[in-house]
């Protein structure tokens, strides 16, 4: 069973990314009164970029050229250790949380590194936003997992997330732990409001700026792997949620699991459709609420202990 289990949570992270963003597509689509996308459609743009050719810039290093890859496969480590199906991951041992945001940070770090690397100081300016904002969301998840683990009294990642339904006050810090998640994958992912993957206005560009120099494959690596941010944290979302234990009813657990996921999709597309993108001035407050929300957490732990 538990090997099922592990080979389940590989196949939806790895395959649920694709679907999403034809979810947030289609939402957005729905909303503007078009029919948009096919659902697949970022399958078909990933198979059209992995047979093109690469191009290079000519003061680019070596460090550019394996930055995508870096980046993919930090993403899909953390994939595999984030629990989406609840108490249940593929790569699972005690404070392993630390791994997880730490690899998220490594896939970070060359995503900066390589957006430098071609010596072009537009570039360089969103890597200098990257890194800013990057320190407003780390307390956030730090905040909210200490909380989950105190409330839990468990120290691996899965552990804690797949046993907060049976905490005492779960139904205090449910809400605002969705909200600290939910922010959270707007950053990570380079969604409205933090970002805008469709931007193209230079002084707002954050992410995108960052990719302009990668083609081919290095390009479906980069965007392949902001997909599976988003689907990681819809995955959590969706695990936080879940109050279906993988391993007695496994069936449930995982239909929930995948139908919160697409919800969490649609509630991104929603967002992007009825929200314009922040000014950069407000983007770190918006980015603080995530850590107040954690800290709410923390305080709902608190408040249940007392109680």
């Amino acid at each position: 069973m538990m090997a099922l289990l592990a080979a389940t949570h590989v196949l939806i992270a790895l395959s649920m990314p694709i679907l999403l963003v034809g979810i947030v597509n289609r939402t957005k689509a729905l909303w503007a009164g078009r029919k948009g996308p096919r659902l697949l459609q970022m399958g078909s743009d990933l198979r059209r970029l992995l047979g093109k050719r690469p191009v290079y810039s000519a003061v680019a290093t070596p460090l550019f050229k394996a930055g995508a890859y870096v980046v993919l496969m930090a993403s899909i480590l953390a994939a595999m250790i984030a629990p989406i199906l609840g108490s249940v991951s593929l790569v699972q041992f005690d404070y392993d949380f630390i791994l997880f945001a730490y690899t998220l940070g490594l896939a970070r770090i060359f995503l900066m590194l390589s957006a430098m690397d071609v010596g072009s100081s537009f570039e360089s300016m969103g890597a200098a936003r990257e890194a800013s904002f990057s320190a407003f969301i780390e307390p956030a998840l730090f905040l909210f997992v200490g909380a989950a683990s105190v409330a839990t009294g468990h120290t691996s990642f899965a552990g804690l997330i797949g046993h907060l339904h049976q905490a005492a006050s779960f139904r205090w810090m449910a809400v605002p732990a969705v909200v600290a998640l939910f922010i959270l994958l707007q950053t990570e992912a380079a969604r409205v409001p933090v970002d805008d993957p469709l931007t193209h206005l230079e002084l707002t560009m954050i992410h995108e700026v960052m990719i302009l120099d990668h083609s081919g494959p290095e390009l479906a690596a980069m965007e392949y792997a902001a997909a599976l941010k988003m689907s990681m944290y819809a995955g959590l979302i969706a695990a936080l949620l879940n109050p279906f234990d993988p391993i007695a009813e496994p069936g449930l657990c995982i239909l929930l699991s995948l139908a919160l996921m697409l919800i969490v999709a649609v509630a991104v597309g929603c967002v992007e459709s009825l929200t314009a993108r922040l000014p950069m001035r407000w983007v770190p407050g918006y980015l603080l609420l995530a850590s107040l929300a954690a800290a709410l957490c923390m305080a709902a732990v608190g408040w249940g202990a007392l109680t």
